[in-house]
C-alpha cells in the first residue's frame, strides 16, 4: 500500500498522457474515415509515381463525385492529374473540371487550376519531375528498370521529392549548371570528392515531405550533412495561397476556364 501511494501520481500522469494519446488517434481516425483521408492519398501517390492515365482518370472521376472527399482534396486531385498528364492524348481535364461544378466547388478552386498550370505546369519547370522523360546515362535507366521490378512496399509513402534526387546529384558532382548556376566563381574540388556540408534553401517554401527526404539522407549518410531552409513550410492550403497569390493579375497563358 506505502508503495502504491508513493508511485500513484506517476501512475496518474501516465495515465492522463495515454488518455490523451488515445483521443487525438482516435479524432484523427475519425476525420481519416469521415473524409477518405486514405483513398484520397492512395490515389495522388499512384497519380504522381504511376503511368496509369486510364486508372487514374477513373479513380478521380470516383473521388471527386464522392460526398465524404471535401471541396478542397477534390479540387488537388484534379490539379494533380491536370499537372501529370498534361498534353495526354486522351486527357479529360474538361470532364473532371465538370464534376468539380457539378458539386459545387468554389470558384476560387477552378482559377487555381487555371493559375498552377502555368505556376508549374510543362512550361514552367526546368526538370523531369514526374520522371517521365527517358534518361540519358545508363545508370538512370537501369536505376529506373531495377525501380520498376521492385515494386512498392508502402502505396501511402511511394512519392520520393524531386529534392532527394538533386542531393545525389550533388554527391556525384553532377548538378546541371544550366538549373543550379553558380554565384561567383565555381568552387574547385578535386575530383571524386564529396562536400561535408550542403546548405538547400527554397525560395517560396519547402515541404514536410522534402524535410522527412532530408533527415532520411542524413540518418544514411556518415560523410554529408545537409541542412534545409526555405521562407516557409508548406501544407496544401499554404502553398495554394502562395500560387494564388503569386499569379495575382498575371493573365492566362495554359489553361482558360
Amino acid at each position: 500500500m506505502k508503495s502504491f501511494v508513493e508511485n500513484y501520481p506517476q501512475f496518474k500522469k501516465m495515465s492522463g498522457t495515454v488518455s490523451k494519446h488515445v483521443t487525438v488517434v482516435g479524432e484523427l481516425s475519425r476525420l481519416v474515415g469521415n473524409h477518405a483521408l486514405l483513398a484520397i492519398s492512395e490515389c495522388q501517390q499512384e497519380l504522381v509515381c504511376g503511368s496509369d492515365h486510364s486508372a487514374n482518370l477513373q479513380r478521380i472521376r470516383q473521388l471527386v463525385t464522392d460526398p465524404k472527399v471535401r471541396e478542397i482534396d477534390a479540387a488537388v486531385l484534379v490539379m494533380l492529374y491536370a499537372l501529370r498528364h498534361e498534353g495526354h492524348p486522351n486527357t479529360d481535364l474538361k470532364g473532371l473540371v465538370s464534376a468539380l461544378n457539378k458539386r459545387s466547388v468554389g470558384d476560387r478552386y477552378l482559377k487555381l487550376l487555371s493559375s498552377l498550370m502555368d505556376y508549374g505546369g510543362a512550361r514552367a519547370r526546368q526538370s523531369d519531375l514526374f520522371g517521365t522523360q527517358l534518361p540519358q546515362d545508363v545508370s538512370g535507366i537501369r536505376k529506373r528498370f531495377f525501380k520498376g521490378l521492385k515494386g512498392v512496399d508502402n502505396v501511402y509513402t511511394q512519392h520520393k521529392p524531386l529534392l532527394l534526387e538533386t542531393l545525389e546529384e550533388v554527391m556525384k558532382g553532377r548538378l546541371r549548371e544550366g538549373a543550379f548556376p553558380y554565384c561567383g566563381n565555381a568552387p574547385s574540388m578535386p575530383p571524386g570528392t564529396k562536400p561535408q556540408h550542403v546548405v538547400v534553401f527554397i525560395i517560396g517554401g519547402a515541404t514536410y515531405e522534402e524535410s522527412l527526404a532530408v533527415h532520411q539522407f542524413n540518418t544514411k549518410s556518415s560523410n554529408t550533412r545537409v541542412i534545409l531552409g526555405g521562407s516557409t513550410i508548406h501544407s496544401t492550403a499554404s502553398f495554394l495561397s502562395s500560387v494564388e497569390a503569386a499569379m495575382e493579375g498575371v493573365p492566362r497563358k495554359t489553361l482558360r476556364l
